[in-house]
Protein backbone atom coordinates (compact mmCIF):
# COMPACT_ATOMS: atom_id res chain seq x y z
CA UNK A 1 0.00 0.00 0.00
CA UNK A 2 1.30 3.21 -0.89
CA UNK A 3 1.32 6.11 1.37
CA UNK A 4 -0.17 9.36 0.14
CA UNK A 5 1.15 12.96 1.25
CA UNK A 6 0.20 16.20 0.99
CA UNK A 7 2.87 18.14 0.33
CA UNK A 8 1.59 20.98 2.29
CA UNK A 9 1.31 18.11 5.89
CA UNK A 10 4.11 20.32 7.98
CA UNK A 11 1.46 23.65 7.97
CA UNK A 12 -0.76 21.68 9.84
CA UNK A 13 0.17 18.45 12.22
CA UNK A 14 2.74 20.57 14.43
CA UNK A 15 0.09 21.33 17.16
CA UNK A 16 -1.00 20.54 20.76
CA UNK A 17 -1.85 16.93 19.60
CA UNK A 18 1.31 16.37 18.39
CA UNK A 19 2.98 17.35 21.53
CA UNK A 20 0.71 14.20 22.91
CA UNK A 21 1.75 11.84 19.79
CA UNK A 22 5.46 12.71 20.16
CA UNK A 23 5.70 13.52 24.07
CA UNK A 24 8.86 10.91 24.71
CA UNK A 25 10.64 12.21 22.86
CA UNK A 26 9.96 16.61 22.46
CA UNK A 27 8.23 16.56 26.15
CA UNK A 28 10.40 14.59 28.48
CA UNK A 29 13.03 17.01 30.19
CA UNK A 30 15.40 14.63 30.45
CA UNK A 31 15.72 13.49 26.70
CA UNK A 32 15.99 17.72 26.09
CA UNK A 33 18.46 18.27 28.81
CA UNK A 34 20.92 14.88 27.09
CA UNK A 35 20.74 15.89 23.60
CA UNK A 36 21.44 20.11 25.17
CA UNK A 37 24.88 18.08 26.83
CA UNK A 38 25.42 16.48 23.14
CA UNK A 39 25.23 19.57 21.09
CA UNK A 40 27.08 21.96 23.33
CA UNK A 41 29.95 19.53 23.39
CA UNK A 42 30.38 19.88 19.72
CA UNK A 43 30.98 23.36 18.77
CA UNK A 44 32.05 26.61 21.48
CA UNK A 45 29.06 27.85 22.69
CA UNK A 46 29.54 31.07 25.89
CA UNK A 47 26.42 31.93 27.58
CA UNK A 48 26.50 35.32 26.11
CA UNK A 49 25.91 33.94 22.57
CA UNK A 50 23.08 35.01 20.38
CA UNK A 51 21.12 31.76 19.70
CA UNK A 52 18.58 30.89 16.92
CA UNK A 53 16.52 27.76 17.54
CA UNK A 54 15.26 27.46 13.88
CA UNK A 55 12.27 25.50 13.54
CA UNK A 56 12.46 25.36 17.05
CA UNK A 57 8.49 24.50 17.82
CA UNK A 58 7.96 24.73 21.64
CA UNK A 59 11.11 25.89 22.22
CA UNK A 60 11.86 23.30 24.44
CA UNK A 61 15.78 23.40 23.57
CA UNK A 62 15.91 26.83 24.17
CA UNK A 63 14.55 27.03 27.10
CA UNK A 64 17.11 24.09 28.43
CA UNK A 65 19.95 26.56 27.31
CA UNK A 66 18.14 29.25 28.90
CA UNK A 67 17.99 27.50 32.49
CA UNK A 68 21.79 27.36 31.57
CA UNK A 69 22.82 30.76 31.89
CA UNK A 70 21.90 31.62 28.09
CA UNK A 71 20.50 34.56 27.82
CA UNK A 72 19.88 35.76 24.25
CA UNK A 73 18.22 32.35 22.56
CA UNK A 74 14.86 33.05 19.93
CA UNK A 75 12.74 30.31 18.46
CA UNK A 76 11.38 30.58 14.89
CA UNK A 77 8.96 28.03 14.29
CA UNK A 78 6.18 28.22 10.95
CA UNK A 79 3.24 26.58 13.80
CA UNK A 80 1.44 29.94 16.20
CA UNK A 81 0.15 27.09 18.35
CA UNK A 82 3.23 25.42 19.14
CA UNK A 83 4.67 29.09 19.76
CA UNK A 84 1.81 30.01 21.89
CA UNK A 85 2.37 27.22 24.14
CA UNK A 86 6.42 27.93 24.36
CA UNK A 87 5.92 31.40 25.57
CA UNK A 88 3.24 30.37 28.26
CA UNK A 89 6.15 27.92 29.11
CA UNK A 90 9.12 30.28 28.72
CA UNK A 91 6.57 33.13 30.90
CA UNK A 92 6.03 30.56 33.33
CA UNK A 93 9.24 29.61 33.94
CA UNK A 94 10.95 32.68 33.93
CA UNK A 95 13.22 31.86 31.08
CA UNK A 96 13.71 35.19 28.45
CA UNK A 97 13.19 33.31 25.27
CA UNK A 98 11.59 35.39 22.34
CA UNK A 99 9.24 33.20 19.85
CA UNK A 100 9.14 34.37 16.60
CA UNK A 101 6.53 32.67 13.53
CA UNK A 102 8.25 32.83 10.14
CA UNK A 103 9.42 30.21 7.18
CA UNK A 104 12.68 29.08 7.37
CA UNK A 105 13.13 29.67 3.72
CA UNK A 106 12.88 33.45 4.31
CA UNK A 107 13.01 34.22 7.98
CA UNK A 108 13.07 38.15 7.86
CA UNK A 109 15.72 38.39 10.66
CA UNK A 110 18.26 40.52 10.18
CA UNK A 111 21.88 39.44 8.58
CA UNK A 112 24.64 37.91 10.93
CA UNK A 113 22.26 38.18 13.77
CA UNK A 114 23.49 35.06 15.76
CA UNK A 115 26.54 33.38 17.03
CA UNK A 116 24.77 29.67 16.67
CA UNK A 117 21.63 28.58 14.55
CA UNK A 118 20.61 24.95 15.80
CA UNK A 119 17.86 22.95 13.63
CA UNK A 120 16.96 20.16 16.09
CA UNK A 121 14.51 17.23 16.15
CA UNK A 122 14.58 15.85 12.68
CA UNK A 123 13.58 19.62 11.51
CA UNK A 124 14.89 19.75 8.12
CA UNK A 125 13.78 17.58 5.06
CA UNK A 126 9.78 18.41 5.53
CA UNK A 127 9.16 20.33 1.94
CA UNK A 128 8.57 18.71 -1.46
CA UNK A 129 10.63 21.00 -3.60
CA UNK A 130 13.76 19.12 -4.02
CA UNK A 131 16.13 22.79 -3.45
CA UNK A 132 13.96 23.42 0.22
CA UNK A 133 16.42 22.30 2.86
CA UNK A 134 19.38 23.85 0.60
CA UNK A 135 17.55 27.33 1.15
CA UNK A 136 16.98 26.74 4.58
CA UNK A 137 20.77 26.29 5.07
CA UNK A 138 21.56 29.15 2.93
CA UNK A 139 19.27 31.53 5.21
CA UNK A 140 20.92 29.95 8.34
CA UNK A 141 24.23 31.15 6.88
CA UNK A 142 22.82 34.39 6.13
CA UNK A 143 21.47 34.85 9.96
CA UNK A 144 25.39 33.70 11.41
CA UNK A 145 27.56 36.08 11.61
CA UNK A 146 31.24 35.56 10.34
CA UNK A 147 32.84 32.54 12.38
CA UNK A 148 29.25 31.28 14.00
CA UNK A 149 28.12 28.13 14.11
CA UNK A 150 25.48 25.64 12.47
CA UNK A 151 23.99 22.49 14.42
CA UNK A 152 21.70 20.25 12.27
CA UNK A 153 19.91 17.04 14.08
CA UNK A 154 18.78 14.65 11.58
CA UNK A 155 17.27 11.13 11.28
CA UNK A 156 19.91 9.24 9.77
CA UNK A 157 18.41 7.82 6.73
CA UNK A 158 20.79 4.81 6.19
CA UNK A 159 19.56 3.61 9.47
CA UNK A 160 16.13 4.64 9.22
CA UNK A 161 15.99 2.56 6.16
CA UNK A 162 17.04 -0.76 7.28
CA UNK A 163 15.64 -0.33 10.82
CA UNK A 164 12.67 1.19 10.80
CA UNK A 165 9.55 -1.06 11.30
CA UNK A 166 6.69 -0.73 9.08
CA UNK A 167 3.73 -0.85 11.57
CA UNK A 168 4.30 0.82 15.69
CA UNK A 169 1.88 1.82 17.97
CA UNK A 170 2.15 2.72 21.40
CA UNK A 171 -0.01 4.19 24.42
CA UNK A 172 0.14 7.69 25.84
CA UNK A 173 -2.02 7.04 28.73
CA UNK A 174 -5.00 4.90 29.57
CA UNK A 175 -6.94 6.60 27.14
CA UNK A 176 -4.95 7.69 23.88
CA UNK A 177 -3.06 5.21 21.60
CA UNK A 178 -0.94 5.94 18.59
CA UNK A 179 -0.44 4.24 15.28
CA UNK A 180 1.63 4.58 12.67
CA UNK A 181 2.23 2.88 9.08
CA UNK A 182 5.64 3.46 7.58
CA UNK A 183 6.89 3.05 4.69
CA UNK A 184 10.26 4.15 2.38
CA UNK A 185 9.80 5.63 -0.81
CA UNK A 186 12.57 7.25 -3.22
CA UNK A 187 14.56 8.66 -0.22
CA UNK A 188 11.73 9.86 1.32
CA UNK A 189 9.84 7.93 4.24
CA UNK A 190 6.16 8.55 4.49
CA UNK A 191 3.58 7.74 7.39
CA UNK A 192 0.56 8.03 8.52
CA UNK A 193 -0.08 8.40 11.59
CA UNK A 194 -3.65 7.41 13.70
CA UNK A 195 -4.60 8.99 16.91
CA UNK A 196 -7.23 7.49 18.95
CA UNK A 197 -9.13 8.23 22.06
CA UNK A 198 -10.04 4.84 24.13
CA UNK A 199 -13.30 6.73 25.26
CA UNK A 200 -14.16 9.18 22.16
CA UNK A 201 -12.31 7.83 19.24
CA UNK A 202 -10.93 9.16 16.16
CA UNK A 203 -8.52 12.40 17.19
CA UNK A 204 -6.47 12.47 13.80
CA UNK A 205 -5.80 10.47 10.85
CA UNK A 206 -2.73 12.91 8.96
CA UNK A 207 -0.12 11.73 6.19
CA UNK A 208 3.55 13.32 6.65
CA UNK A 209 6.79 12.83 4.47
CA UNK A 210 10.37 13.58 5.64
CA UNK A 211 13.44 13.54 3.49
CA UNK A 212 16.27 10.91 4.39
CA UNK A 213 19.71 11.73 4.22
CA UNK A 214 23.08 9.91 4.98
CA UNK A 215 26.47 10.56 6.70
CA UNK A 216 27.76 11.64 3.60
CA UNK A 217 25.02 13.10 1.24
CA UNK A 218 23.69 15.36 4.38
CA UNK A 219 27.56 16.71 4.49
CA UNK A 220 27.47 17.64 1.15
CA UNK A 221 24.52 19.80 1.43
CA UNK A 222 25.90 21.70 4.26
CA UNK A 223 28.86 22.51 1.93
CA UNK A 224 26.82 23.25 -1.23
CA UNK A 225 24.98 25.87 1.45
CA UNK A 226 28.55 27.65 1.76
CA UNK A 227 29.29 26.40 5.17
CA UNK A 228 33.28 24.77 6.19
CA UNK A 229 35.08 22.61 8.98
CA UNK A 230 31.78 20.73 8.47
CA UNK A 231 31.43 17.60 10.53
CA UNK A 232 28.98 14.77 10.21
CA UNK A 233 28.29 12.68 13.66
CA UNK A 234 26.33 9.23 13.27
CA UNK A 235 24.41 7.35 16.38
CA UNK A 236 24.21 10.74 18.41
CA UNK A 237 20.68 10.19 19.67
CA UNK A 238 19.79 10.89 23.54
CA UNK A 239 16.65 8.48 23.22
CA UNK A 240 16.39 4.93 24.63
CA UNK A 241 17.33 2.42 22.31
CA UNK A 242 15.30 -0.14 23.01
CA UNK A 243 12.24 1.85 21.96
CA UNK A 244 10.48 2.27 18.82
CA UNK A 245 10.70 6.20 18.01
CA UNK A 246 10.41 5.96 14.51
CA UNK A 247 12.81 8.57 12.89
CA UNK A 248 14.09 9.55 15.81
CA UNK A 249 15.99 6.80 17.29
CA UNK A 250 19.32 6.86 14.69
CA UNK A 251 20.35 10.03 14.34
CA UNK A 252 23.04 12.39 12.36
CA UNK A 253 24.08 15.92 13.81
CA UNK A 254 26.12 18.43 11.38
CA UNK A 255 28.07 20.89 12.64
CA UNK A 256 29.64 23.27 10.18
CA UNK A 257 31.11 27.39 10.36
CA UNK A 258 30.49 30.38 8.11
CA UNK A 259 33.80 31.79 6.69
Amino acid sequence: MTIHVDPDWWKSLFDEVYLITDARSINDEAVTREEINIFSSLIPMETGDRILDLCGGQGRHALELSRRGFCDCTVLDYSQPLLDIGARDAADKGCAVKFVQGDARRTRLPAAAFDHVLILGNSLGYLSDPDADLVILQESRRLLKPGGWLLLDVSDGEAAQTKITPLAWHEIDEDIVVCRQREVNEGRIHAREMVLSKKEGLIRDKTYGIQLYGQQTLGALVIRAGFEKVTVYTDASALPPDVDMGCMNHRLVAVACKP
